[in-house]
């Protein structure tokens, strides 16, 4: 498993290498702009910060999944793999994960906050301890984390995907000191309402059930979800959607 793990970070790093060399070869005559958001993240641009608002469709995504800011098809295209990997572990939307990613930090691996959040999915220094990040910068290490602590956290809302991801935003602690509803924080309400836009509303299947399967990985333990039974071991039903 851990020489799994190695290659797969090798085999990523070439990737972003490549990458990196297609990028270089842009027009030189191109202007670039930057600056910090809301929120402390980087920002940057081919247009000013006051120009007029323009939405890009996020490549590999559905049409649901739009971004306010461009990201290059090959930077984003980049992470995609990993971000269906550990959602669909995870039993997480893929748009849900991928609009995260997007308004965390516009697929800038090495993005840190005034907070002290780090890398893709802006890991805080609780969660990269909770799930045994070595390195935060790591595509791999950073959405695995991420994808884990956002379950977590449907697990505990009941799959309420809002108070998710304003506990993602404020932490679980605000959303359980305001009646388990999403803070009166205009940055946390911005924040669900604008990934609510990119990401679409979760289909709903009626009738299905969704399976939690627990794996051992290395000492540790790996939930896995589904919408298929299990045909043996141990599993819990997590949620039963309902019948329209």
């Amino acid at each position: 498993m851990v020489k799994l793990l190695i290659l797969r970070e090798i085999q990523f790093r070439l990737a972003l290498l490549t990458a990196c060399a297609l990028l270089t070869a842009l027009p030189a005559t191109a202007q670039i702009y930057t600056w910090q958001d809301a929120n402390g993240h980087m920002v940057i641009s081919d247009r000013p910060k006051d120009g007029a608002p323009r939405a890009y469709s996020v490549p590999r995504a559905s049409d649901a999944v739009r971004a306010t800011r461009f990201v290059a098809p090959e930077k984003s295209a980049l992470y995609d793999p990993l971000i269906r990997e550990h959602a669909e572990n995870a039993g997480i939307r893929t748009d849900l994960v991928r609009a995260v990613v997007q308004v965390e930090s516009g697929y800038n691996t090495y993005a840190r906050s005034p907070k002290g959040a780090l890398g893709l999915m802006q890991l805080m220094p609780a969660t990269i301890q909770q799930f045994g990040v070595r390195n935060p910068f790591s595509p791999m290490e950073n959405i695995r984390a991420g994808v884990s602590y956002l379950r977590q956290l449907l697990d505990r809302y009941s799959n309420d995907e809002a108070l998710a991801l304003a506990a993602y935003n404020a932490g679980p602690g605000a959303v359980d000191r305001h009646g388990v509803a999403i803070p009166p924080y205009k940055e946390t309400r911005d924040y669900v309402s604008k990934i609510n836009r990119m990401a679409g509303r979760p289909v709903q299947v009626p009738g299905t059930n969704i399976y939690k399967t627990t794996d051992v990985v290395d000492g540790r333990e790996v939930p896995r979800y589904s919408d298929h039974k299990p045909s043996d071991g141990s599993y819990e039903v997590v949620k039963r959607k309902p019948i329209e």
